[in-house]
Formats: C-alpha cells, sequence, structure tokens
C-alpha cells in the first residue's frame, strides 16, 4: 500500500493517456501486443551534450535519459503521487524529516543493487558542485542528507520543510543511476549513463542518434504502467531531426515511426488527411511559455515600460492564427496540466494606445525612424531565441511581438542561436526578454524561478529567475506555500505569489508549453510519461 502524509497534487495534463492499439500477428507479449521490432523516434530538440540528467538538467537530456534512468515516483493524469523505485514516501510532522520504502529486488543494468546507499550516491551526486546541476541541483537544495537507515529505507533530512520533495523526485532530472557507475569519469557517465529502466545505451552516434537495447532483466516498471516485463521492442533510435519539415517528411515516408515538436499546420494536416498519421500532444507540467523581462538591464527597469510592453501585442490572435488551435493563449503563469493557476486576462489585453501612453508618461519619445527614445537611448528589447528549443510557430509568434511592438516605439530585436549559445547568454543576463521553458511537476516551479535565491546561479551557471527582481513578500509567499501542506492555504498563497508577479509587469504569459507529438498508425502502447509529458517506450510496439 503507498500512503502519503499529504495531500497529492495534481499535475499532469489529462491529455496523457494510453494509446493502445489492436491487431497484430504475434501474441507473444499478451493483451494483443507484438514483441520485437526496431522502433525510430526523430525529435527535433536539441542533442544533449551529455546523457546523464544530472549534469546541467534540460529537456534534451530528459528525452534521452528515461529510456533509461527511473525515477523514485510517478504521477498519474490526476496528479497522484504513485511509487515507482520507492514505494511509499512519508513526511514528519515537523516537515523535517522523510522516510523513504524502496523497492526490493531491482539491479540497475551493471548488476549493482538498487538500495538505500544508491538514493545517497545520488543525491549526493546532485548537490556536488563538480556535477555542475541546475534543475535537479534546485529540487532537492533543502535537502541536508541522505541516511540509509537499512538496505531498503533512506530517511532525508532537511535543512527546511519541502512540502513538493515528491513531486520533485518524480523528474527525470533527480533519477536514480548506478552508483558504481557514478564511480567512472564524468566524459564516461555522460556518454552511457546507467540505470534500472527498459532500456540500455548501446551507442551514441554523435550529431546523429542514439541506438538503445531491451533490458531483458527489466523489473521496475512504473505503477502506472500498462505493461509488466521488459520492452517489448528489441531497439529505439533516437534520431536528431532539427528541421520541421524533414522530420514531418521522414514520417510520411516511413523512414520514421514518430516525430516530436510538431509543427500545428502538419498536426492540422495529419488530423484532416484521413491518412496512417495520428496525434498525441500533452501539456508539460510546470511554468506555461512566457516571456520573462529582465528588470536589471535599462529596458525594464521601469514598470511604466514593462505595462506598456505587456499591451503592445495582440497575442490571443497570433497563438489562434499560428497554431491552428492545437493550443489557446494563457493568461496564467502555470502551465494548465499545474494546479493553483490563476489567469489575469485584464492585465495583458492588447491595446496599443494604452500602450503609447504609458511610454510617453515614462519620458520616451518617438523619433524620425519611429523608436523612441530617452536622453539619448533607444527603446530596444533584445530576445535570445533557441532554434533547438522553439519550433518555427513559437518563432513566427516572437516576429508577430517584434512587428506589433515596434508600432508604439519598441526596437526588439530576435537574435537566433542554438542551445548551448542560449544558455550562455541566459547565464551572462544578455537579454532583455526571454522565452525560458521550466518544467516540475508542482506548483512549486513558481518558487525556482521567481524567489530571489534564484537570482544566484546553481554550479551549472545558470539561474532560474530571469527577472532578478528581490521582493521579500513575494519569496515569502513562496516559501510558505512550499512548506505547508494544508491545500486550500497553498492554494491561497500561491494566488497571492502570482498577484504579486503579474502586478509587476514582470512576466508576459503565452500558451501552455506542450508535447506534440505525430505517429505512424502501425505505432501502438504509445503514451506520454506524465512528467512532462514524454514520449514513453517500454509499452510501444509495432504492427
Amino acid at each position: 500500500m503507498f500512503t502519503l502524509r499529504r495531500t497529492s497534487i495534481a499535475a499532469v495534463a489529462a491529455a496523457s493517456l494510453v494509446l493502445a492499439g489492436c491487431g497484430g500477428t504475434a501474441d507473444e507479449a499478451g493483451g494483443g501486443r507484438t514483441a520485437g521490432g526496431d522502433l525510430v523516434f526523430a525529435t527535433g530538440d536539441a542533442e544533449p551534450t551529455c546523457l546523464d540528467p544530472h549534469v546541467g538538467g534540460n529537456m534534451p537530456q530528459k528525452i534521452a535519459s528515461i529510456h533509461v534512468l527511473e525515477s523514485l515516483f510517478t504521477m498519474t493524469q490526476d496528479g497522484e503521487i504513485k511509487p515507482w523505485l520507492a514505494e511509499s514516501g512519508d513526511m514528519s510532522d515537523d516537515g523535517m524529516t522523510w522516510t523513504f520504502e524502496l523497492k526490493e529486488g531491482v539491479e540497475f543494468t551493471d548488476g549493482t543493487p538498487f538500495t538505500a546507499e544508491a538514493v545517497k550516491a545520488n543525491i549526493e551526486h546532485l548537490q556536488d558542485p563538480a556535477t555542475e546541476s541546475s534543475t535537479g541541483y534546485l529540487a532537492v537544495e533543502h535537502v541536508d542528507s541522505v541516511e540509509p537507515v537499512d538496505t531498503h529505507t533512506a530517511v532525508f533530512h532537511m535543512t527546511e520543510p519541502d512540502a513538493a520533495l515528491m513531486e520533485s523526485l518524480a523528474q527525470t532530472w533527480l533519477a536514480i543511476q548506478s552508483p558504481t557507475a557514478l564511480e567512472r569519469s564524468r566524459e564516461e557517465n555522460c556518454e552511457s549513463p546507467v540505470g534500472t529502466g527498459p532500456f540500455i545505451v548501446e551507442e551514441w552516434n554523435k550529431q546523429h542518434s542514439i541506438t538503445y537495447s531491451r533490458n531483458d532483466d527489466y523489473t521496475s516498471p512504473p505503477s502506472t504502467a500498462e505493461h509488466d516485463g521488459p520492452a517489448l521492442l528489441d531497439t529505439l533510435t533516437i534520431r536528431f531531426m532539427p528541421d520541421a519539415a524533414s522530420r514531418f517528411a521522414a514520417l510520411q515516408a516511413g523512414e520514421v515511426h514518430v516525430i516530436d515538436s510538431a509543427q500545428p499546420d502538419t498536426i492540422a494536416q495529419a488530423r484532416s488527411g484521413g491518412g496512417p498519421i495520428n496525434d498525441l500532444i500533452g501539456v508539460r507540467s510546470g511554468a506555461s511559455t512566457r516571456l520573462e523581462l529582465n528588470t536589471g538591464g535599462d529596458t525594464f527597469s521601469d514598470p511604466l515600460v514593462r505595462q506598456a510592453f505587456m499591451h503592445a501585442s495582440d497575442i490571443e490572435t497570433g497563438v489562434d492564427t499560428l497554431f491552428f488551435g492545437t493550443v489557446e493563449r494563457t493568461t496564467s503563469l502555470l502551465a494548465s496540466s499545474t494546479p493553483h493557476g490563476t489567469r489575469h486576462d485584464d492585465a495583458f489585453n492588447y491595446d496599443p494606445e494604452r500602450a503609447s501612453e504609458l511610454l510617453d508618461e515614462a519620458g520616451w519619445v518617438k523619433g524620425s525612424d519611429g523608436v523612441r527614445t530617452k536622453d539619448g537611448r533607444r527603446l530596444t528589447v533584445r530576445i535570445p531565441v533557441s532554434t533547438n528549443q522553439s519550433i518555427p510557430a513559437e518563432q513566427s509568434l516572437l516576429e508577430q511581438i517584434q512587428s506589433q511592438a515596434a508600432d508604439v516605439g519598441f526596437d526588439v530585436t530576435l537574435d537566433p542561436m542554438d542551445l548551448a549559445s542560449w544558455y550562455a547568454a541566459a547565464g551572462a543576463w544578455e537579454f532583455d526578454a526571454i522565452t525560458a521553458p521550466y518544467g516540475k511537476s508542482s506548483p512549486d516551479v513558481l518558487r525556482i524561478i521567481f524567489h530571489s535565491d534564484s537570482i544566484e546561479p546553481a554550479p551549472s551557471g545558470y539561474h532560474a529567475n530571469n527577472i532578478k527582481v528581490r521582493n521579500d513578500e513575494l519569496d515569502a509567499r513562496l516559501d510558505e506555500a512550499n512548506q505547508t501542506t494544508d491545500e486550500k492555504e497553498r492554494a491561497e498563497l500561491y494566488a497571492q505569489a502570482q498577484r504579486i508577479i503579474i502586478d509587476g509587469a514582470y512576466v508576459m504569459p503565452l500558451y501552455d508549453w506542450q508535447t506534440r507529438v505525430l505517429y505512424r498508425d502501425n505505432v501502438h502502447g504509445l503514451r506520454l510519461e506524465t512528467n512532462l509529458s514524454t514520449p514513453w517506450f517500454h509499452e510501444a510496439w509495432i504492427d
């Protein structure tokens, strides 16, 4: 029996669902499933620089490592925390200890047993500055130490209560790796991390693909799985195909079975064409896709200028037009799959006249070229754009913002760059506004990205807070929400925190951060693993 001393937090998209197919000539795996086959998945995300998700911690790493590494917990579509490598979690009344009972009889693919010592080694690896972790590091920042009470019981001692800890432990960035493998060099572990998962890294062909083979001894599927044994596929190959048109063409030709980062227009085409291609869309939990304004720069230090920017663009029409009805504009800081988000429609209505009035009030005067100036400075907005993280529709929306903001006097510059360059620009504060996806299976994501503590960089050099605001009232609300297990109190605290952020005009919400998958109709059992809606192939099979 899985028990909690607190209420589970709903944090997953209802769109994450199991697509089970009938058919297949062999029934070796039961339930109409066909065992065997080699599936090719083409991703538009960037190729990871390291397959160990403890190092840094970004979406490309999650996509690549979830097939090899498993988490202590998972979540249902309704947000209930469920066992994976852990059987249960129990928080003490004062919140200063968590006790985790672990699954027995589980081994890493190098033969190392999964024990409480392995959990201790992984938390210490995440917290070691030499690992240069970011996402995982921030998720366990309140863990003081891990005590292996016995072989399969681990007690976490906390520096302060963290009611969102189990939600954090349901993320791939905190997945459990073989402690034996962690003793290797960082380079070797980046090449082929060792976990307990349904697949094993066979070969990483840089700038092309990663090939995985089935773990025939697999025994630890999550409790949400519909298939208990080893994976049905013989091999899984992830190919890196950054161009959206090329990915879709490869899918149409049958060269690959599954693609992600599908363009909204191709999704609409697949839905209307009656062909052999289906779609699967899931909302990634955590923060919504948004533009964050750097208040530490010259442009957005003035709240009047920030407010003007919020009213300068018709985001709703842009999203509706460019995304072909696959997503709606949001005015919430939290994804629709994450609880306690609040909408703020009035703060972001399209009103160019009001935007101009605010800029006039702030002392910015239009020049002959239409760009406003003040004290000899032009009203510039630098936005770095990761060509790996954003699909063409998202880039088109930024171009619309650029054009409409120009009408009221902003000079917006979009600077396309690869993911590594984007991280470097973000870390060096070389932006006035930035779109920075951040996923977490909890509304505690607000603390991670808006608390003043997160202005300071993690060991990786990346800071999660891009608005550069130090606000004691905001920090207090986020800390209190993170520490309470009373759901009603938690909701109110998060509502107050969001109100402070919205009133400060620090962030412009745009739409839900999505996983957009297209797959051929001979692929069955494909589903999106609930945390961040990542394609999950343990139960997949090919007809």
